[in-house]
This record gives structure tokens, C-alpha cells and sequence, in this order.
């Protein structure tokens, strides 16, 4: 995890950092907000910033939100007043932190912020499989294509083949090709100069030249425009870059990996994807089973997910009941590893026993994929009379409040509701809707451009 101090806070700045060290981090410290951006803007990358409240953090969050540059803001200060501190919540801050620095209060608020993406749980054999092929090859240079559903697990899969790899040291650099329009991805990947284009105020160092001695992970790449394919592949081919509004190369040292949940041999056939560069990224290709086919992992994945928000959410951490794993156990999850996440944070929220039980885990018919029966397929009797030929809907309410709505309006509430399941996460929503992140976020723009309240990013609450 990198860490970026911002400001003069007299001697507890060195503490602060000492604490975060001693917690893994790297740490740089910037004077002011200008300086920090600067820094940003020249590659030196950070996971969370830790800012003195004195500093202008408002101006600071907007500055990164211009510059499309993502990083979570944590306010910090000596003997500051409590208005300071809502002040610096409302302006953007994620979280606030007294100093002196105490050490368990800092090391509780950095893994909130940046939780930690690299645990491996993987018990079962169709898992050991998988993680010994990785194993394998980490710590060789080659292009690495992971591929699976949707929630399997594959930015965590790609973080661990890093930490594994001869450039654990060196940066892990992410990268959502399917999250960022068309028009500024290639800015995020190969960076560009001041005056390149309106906005471009500066010159800014793009993903490749970040994750320079590390490893760039582009993750969902078959959503990446065609013609910025070609740039990527000659990216690769030549090993080397140029930033927008230069016609300098720029040599780049970066290992690739890419994910996808896609079936990318069918994405060429439909040339929705470059041949070419589709066998440069199939050097190697790891492939992530579904949740269900891991039955063994799901245990412990929930225990772990359970533990992990009990501690975020302040309460008492439990077992798991019998019942309640059988019903784990029980479930589809089409949403696997993503979907049982959330399911384990709401479980936390509504349980009320010793143990985490099988109602507050609320699984849905939908979750454990039963199959309707065969009265429930057929066409319902007009007479509504129970007998020979007649059939019996089991909830014919939810059939009957569709009447008379448009397929717009249903699909509204449809896309709103998971948004507020998902507690406003647009990757998950998307995933169990199945639709891109792109489509979600259009629509999610019509709605608020029609007045429709829209649940708040995460993030953004």
C-alpha cells in the first residue's frame, strides 16, 4: 500500500509515517496539495493520501476529480476542532484522524480505505489447481490472460501473481478499461502533455509509466475501443509508448496482465476484438472457476467476509450456523465471490443471534436458482378456480403490478433497486444486472437528468 502525507504536521508527520511503515506502507510526503498533485501527475503513484486539515482539501478533491485521478482522501490533525473535522467530511475527506497518531486508530482507517485485495483463499481442489498454475508462473515475465465470470476473483488473482512475481517491489497499477469513457482512456494509459487537450493543464503521466519495474493490470480489456486496441498492441510489440500531444517514444518496463469475463475467442470471431493482440495476451491464461464449482471455499470465504465487516461495522464477529452455511452451500451464485460478499455484509447488519443465521443471510429463490415448477410455467386458469386444469400462481401480486407500466419504467426500478442492494457499488450492480458498467452509468446519467434521486457511489456518502 502507498501512502501520501500532505502538509506540515510538525513531528507527529514522521510518527504518522513510522506507523504506516510498520504497517507495510510506502510512504512519500508532499508540502501542500500543489506539490502532491505534481507528484501525481509525474507518476508517483498513491493508494491514500492522508492530508492535514489545514491544507485545502476541498480544492484538492476537486483538483483529483478534474484530473480523473482516483484516490481516496483521509483528513488529519493536531488538536483540531470538530467543525474542522465535519468540514473536512463534507468537502470530501473519506475519514478523519486525530493526532497524535494512534496507532491502531491509523491502521484500522487504512485498511477501511484501501481494503486489502490480495487475500488468497482458495482450500478447494478445482482452486489448489489454479493457484499452483499461478504460482508457477509469477515469477516469469510473461503476459498473464485471466479469464471467468463476473465476481470470480480476478484482480485479486492478479494481485497475487505480483506479490509472487521479481517485481513485488515495484508498483501494482489498475486499471478498469471498461469504467473509463473511450475519449479518456487512452490519457489514463499512456498519459499526455499540457495543452494536449481541453483540460489537459499539465502534463500527466499515464498508467504505463506508473507501473514502470511493476506490473499494469487492465482489467476487463475486451471493453476497450478498437482502435485503441492497435495502440495497445504496438504498445506491447515495441515496448514503448507516447503520450498524447508528443511524438516522443517513450520506453516503457511494465509486465501486463489482463482480465476478461468474456469468452475472447468468440469476441475475435465477431471482431469485437483484435487477433493480434488477443495471442499477446494469451501468453499465458489462468482461467477462475465459478463459486459453485469451489463448493469447499464457500465457508470459508463467508466466515472471512463476515469477519471482515463486523469489524468495519463495529460489531461482535460470529460464527456462521449450520443452517446457515447449508443454505451458503445451497446457492447459484451468479454473482459468485462478488455476490457472496454482499450477501455476508447484510448478514452482518441483520443478524441477532449468537451465530450469523440462515434468515439474516436471506438467500432468495432467485440466489438459490430453484427451478419454477411446472404449474408455475404454465398459463394461469382466467377463472382462478383451483381444479383439474387449473393452476395455482404463488404470488400473483408481483405478476399484477407489472400491468399497466412501461418496460422503461420497470427497468428503472429494477436497475435503482440493485444499485441500493449493492449499497450504491456500480461494478457489482452491473454484474448482477448483466449488463456493462458503461451501460449502467448511461443510464444511471438519464435518470438523474430526469430528476430520478439515484443511490450515491460508493464512496461518495
Amino acid at each position: 500500500m502507498r501512502l501520501m502525507i500532505v502538509g506540515q504536521l510538525e513531528g507527529y508527520i514522521s510518527a504518522a509515517g513510522k506507523i504506516a511503515l510498520q504497517r507495510g506502507a510506502k510512504v512519500i510526503h508532499c508540502e501542500d496539495i500543489e506539490q502532491a498533485l505534481g507528484a501525481l501527475r509525474n507518476g508517483k503513484g498513491a493508494d491514500v493520501a492522508m492530508v492535514d486539515v489545514k491544507q485545502k482539501i476541498g480544492q484538492f478533491v476537486k483538483a483529483l476529480k478534474d484530473e480523473r485521478i482516483v484516490l481516496p482522501v483521509v483528513a488529519c490533525g493536531i488538536n483540531t476542532d470538530p467543525k474542522s473535522a465535519v468540514r473536512a467530511i463534507e468537502e470530501g475527506a473519506l475519514e478523519y484522524v486525530p493526532l497524535p497518531p494512534d496507532a491502531e486508530l491509523i491502521a484500522a482507517v487504512l485498511a477501511a480505505v484501501t481494503a486489502d485485495n490480495t487475500a488468497m483463499i482458495g482450500s478447494d481442489p478445482a482452486m489448489q489447481t489454479v493457484i499452483k498454475m499461478a504460482d508457477r508462473i509469477a515469477p516469469s515475465e510473461a503476459t498473464v490472460l485471466i479469464t471467468g465470470e463476473s465476481g470470480t476473483g480476478k484482480e485479486v488473482m492478479s494481485n497475487y501473481i505480483h506479490k509472487k512475481s521479481k517485481r513485488k517491489d515495484g508498483p501494482f497499477i489498475a486499471i478498469n478499461c471498461a469504467a473509463i469513457p473511450e475519449s479518456l482512456l487512452e490519457s489514463e494509459l499512456f498519459g499526455h502533455e499540457k495543452g494536449a487537450f481541453t483540460g489537459a493543464t499539465g502534463r500527466r503521466l499515464g498508467k504505463f509509466e506508473e507501473a514502470g519495474g511493476g506490473t499494469l493490470l487492465l482489467d476487463e480489456v475486451t471493453e476497450m475501443h478498437p482502435q485503441l486496441q492497435s495502440k495497445l498492441l504496438r504498445a506491447i510489440q515495441e515496448r514503448e509508448i507516447t503520450r498524447i500531444g508528443s511524438n516522443e517514444a517513450i520506453k516503457i518496463d511494465v509486465r501486463l496482465i489482463a482480465t476478461s469475463n468474456r469468452d475472447l475467442e468468440d469476441s475475435v470471431k465477431k471482431g469485437e476484438f483484435r487477433e493480434d493482440l488477443y495471442f499477446r495476451l494469451n501468453v499465458v491464461n489462468i482461467r477462475l472457476p465459478g463459486l459453485r464449482e469451489r463448493p469447499a471455499d464457500i465457508p470459508q470465504l463467508a466466515q472471512f467476509f463476515a469477519d471482515k465487516f463486523s469489524e468495519q461495522n463495529g460489531v461482535a464477529k460470529k460464527p456462521i450456523s449450520k443452517e446457515g452455511i447449508a443454505a451458503l452451500k445451497a446457492a447459484k451464485w451468479r454473482g459468485n465471490i462478488r455476490e457472496l460478499e454482499n450477501t455476508m455484509h447484510r448478514a452482518v447488519l441483520m443478524s441477532v443471534s449468537d451465530e450469523i443465521e440462515a434468515d439474516a443471510i436471506g438467500l432468495t429463490e432467485s440466489t438459490l436458482g430453484t427451478a419454477p415448477s411446472q404449474a408455475a410455467t404454465q398459463a394461469p386458469s382466467l377463472t382462478g378456480i383451483s381444479g383439474a386444469g387449473s393452476t395455482m400462481i404463488k404470488n400473483p401480486g408481483a405478476v399484477e403490478s407489472l400491468i399497466g407500466r412501461t418496460i422503461a419504467d420497470v427497468e428503472r426500478d429494477m436497475i435503482i433497486n440493485t444499485l441500493d442492494h449493492c449499497l450504491g457499488n456500480r461494478t457489482h450492480a452491473a454484474n448482477i444486472l448483466g449488463i456493462s458498467i458503461r451501460t449502467l452509468r448511461n443510464k444511471l446519467n438519464e435518470y438523474k437528468d430526469a430528476g430520478i434521486d439515484v443511490p450515491a457511489a460508493a464512496g461518495e456518502r
